[in-house]
């Protein structure tokens, strides 16, 4: 129907109806808020600690907080605050790289795996089927045994153990995208490989690959830490969150904060990083079930 004027009502776009679907709900708050301290601590915690990270406290070990040491010091008497700000940027910046990185290579192989097909697919298949196949832990260690325990080659490690799980997982969506009939419209027009991957399939499977990254990202921050823990990941004198834990477990015995606050912002960050992604995977969810009404 047309108003008075003759002009036909606005009718509200299919943009702005997603955006009115798509609310923050409380647990996507919370996750974007723990997210987003702990973003903010990895980017500007050096600058923000009260204290250099290397500094003794004259409160003495695993002393109690105090006005100079807000969270109490660690095994060597440092304060516990700023190592955990300036540890930020190891746990969170090293995570966060390795997952970028795994996450490119995976993607770009399970892409031309799915588009390709053929011999080149078995052999992806295969190849990602024995990497997979090896206990993440244990290959991590054969690396690093051989390789040292540089920051660089901690990267790759993670890197490495993450291509292959997602590689499997862009494989698994790519296969679907590539039969749809944009796609071989794409073929048709005598389109490149690199065109067809990077103007056809990625925009269409960014929804579920979105999702993966944050489970990965999670992974890789817990496997960082497992490996600080072990003594294989950040080297003194800096540390990460899971060395932090591994240096301060003779706390325990005295009730210090130094062995449970780093273990506390590990959790806290995955926390995070899982809310956030539910909230996001829910919401695309909602958008897709519109646009397919």
């Amino acid at each position: 129907m047309s108003d008075a004027t003759g002009n036909a009502p606005a009718v509200p776009s299919l943009a702005s109806t997603k955006r009115v679907r798509r609310k923050l709900t409380l647990f996507g708050a919370i996750g974007i808020a723990l997210l987003g301290v702990n973003l903010a601590c990895a980017l500007f915690g050096s600058f923000l600690a009260p204290h250099p990270p290397g500094d003794i406290n004259p409160g003495g070990a695993f002393a109690p907080p105090s006005g100079t040491a807000l969270l109490g010091t660690d095994y060597l008497s440092r304060d516990l605050f700023s190592r955990l700000l300036d540890g930020a940027r190891f746990s969170i910046g090293v995570a966060g790289l390795a997952t970028c990185i795994g996450f490119l290579v995976g993607m770009s192989i399970g892409f031309t795996a799915a588009e390709i097909r053929g011999r080149l697919d078995m052999a992806v298949t295969w190849a990602v089927d024995v990497l997979l196949s090896f206990p993440p832990i244990l290959l991590a260690l054969l690396v690093i045994a051989g390789l040292g325990t540089s920051l660089p080659v901690l990267i790759g490690t993670i890197a490495f153990i993450q291509s292959p799980r997602v590689a499997r997982v862009a494989r698994a969506v790519a296969l679907g995208i590539a039969a749809l009939e944009f796609v071989e419209v794409a073929r048709a027009r005598g389109e490149s490989l690199a065109s067809i991957l990077i103007r056809e399939i990625f925009p269409s499977a960014v929804r579920p690959l979105a999702v993966e990254f944050g489970l990965r990202l999670s992974y890789a921050v817990l496997f960082m830490s497992s490996l600080s823990f072990l003594g294989l990941g950040i080297q003194p004198p800096d540390a990460d969150w899971g060395g932090m834990v591994r240096e301060n477990l003779p706390g325990l015995y005295y009730g210090a904060l130094a062995s449970i606050v780093p273990g506390v912002m590990i959790g806290l960050l995955v926390l995070g990083i899982n809310l956030t992604v539910d909230w996001l995977s829910a919401g695309a969810d909602a958008q897709m079930s519109e646009e397919l009404r």
